[in-house]
């Protein structure tokens, strides 16, 4: 759906983003992240034709972004962080009125304005005034305007920002509804909202792309031991043991938490059958085990900052 060539842009002697190389799939769910700055706006504007880049190639839906981006339009639904709404307007009657700017036939608008009326959930307001709406309302409404032309792209700057968490979980389950149907690219700060609703993410940092993974793949590469909690009935010689299985480095108490210890070892599936196994041998009541992984917030921050990671 998306192709990514070593995508360049220049302002002045500045390089914003800097020989980009990445692909989306058809129908896949994709995180778009990076710190302020990184040039993930700049790339979102290059691929919706709002700038031109100073070189590479750019394809959405076979289409090329330079020389054919009317038909790239036609291909892409977008939701800026700030939805675009007529505040005097209906929920309906805007509806309506972004489909004719999106030409969709005119012996089609009704039944597409009623589809993404019932696909964002927003039939009980639909003839209220939008600036009179919540903002999780206002945020439906700017998905289904992004809906309306049943774009093949969707590009989604930052869907759920000042939303409660109801509203968050309403727009996360609804993202995912969408999944298959519409391509997604989902830039977003909200780093949970990332694991709970992309299949891929693509991390960009000064310019530069960083990682290209899913979520569980991207921990595993960066992960240099593993740190397994263990939840026991007895303790009673459970360091000095667990401590003498080779391939263990340390073992010590979880603060806070009677009979758990954190073991970190290697990265290895045998050491951690050696674990298991040496805790029923030496019968000391396995309760759990459970081996931790990198949060999402880890991730970003091990792939932008100074100590950067090498996942591709």
């Amino acid at each position: 759906m998306i192709k990514v060539r070593n995508l360049t842009k220049l302002y002045g002697t500045v390089k914003a983003i800097d020989n980009l190389n990445f692909d989306v799939k058809a129908g896949e769910i994709v995180g778009f992240l990076g710190p302020n700055g990184a040039g993930k706006t700049t790339t979102m504007r290059i691929l919706t034709c709002f700038m031109p880049a100073t070189s590479g190639d750019v394809q959405v839906a076979g289409f090329d972004v330079f020389e054919n981006a009317y038909e790239v339009k036609k291909q892409i639904g977008y939701l800026p962080e700030v939805p675009p709404l007529y505040g005097e307007m209906t929920v309906r009657t805007y509806l309506t009125y972004v489909a004719k700017l999106k030409q969709v036939e005119r012996s089609h608008i009704s039944q597409a304005v009623n589809r993404v009326i019932e696909r964002c959930h927003l039939a009980e307001v639909q003839n209220r005034i939008t600036g009179h709406l919540s903002k999780g309302y206002r945020q439906r409404v700017g998905l289904a305007q992004a809906l309306v032309h049943d774009p093949k792209l969707l590009i989604l700057d930052e869907p759920t920002v000042g939303l409660d968490p109801k509203q968050i979980i309403e727009i996360r389950q609804l993202i995912r509804e969408l999944s298959g149907d519409h391509t997604v690219l989902l830039s977003t700060h909200i780093l949970p909202e990332v694991a709970q609703t992309c299949q891929r993410i693509i991390i960009i940092n000064e310019g530069k792309i960083v990682a290209v993974d899913t979520y569980a793949e991207l921990s595993q590469q960066l992960r240099k031991t593993d740190k397994i909690e263990l939840h026991l009935q007895k303790m009673e010689g459970a360091i000095s043991k667990l401590k003498a299985i080779p391939g263990v480095i340390e073992v010590s108490a979880i603060p806070n938490q009677e009979h758990a210890l954190l073991v970190e070892c290697q990265v290895d599936e045998a050491i951690r059958n050696k674990i298991s196994k040496t805790v029923v041998e030496q019968n000391l009541g396995l309760l759990e085990m459970k081996v931790q992984t990198y949060s999402m917030e880890d991730v970003f921050l091990k792939l932008t900052t100074d100590e950067k990671g090498t996942a591709s």
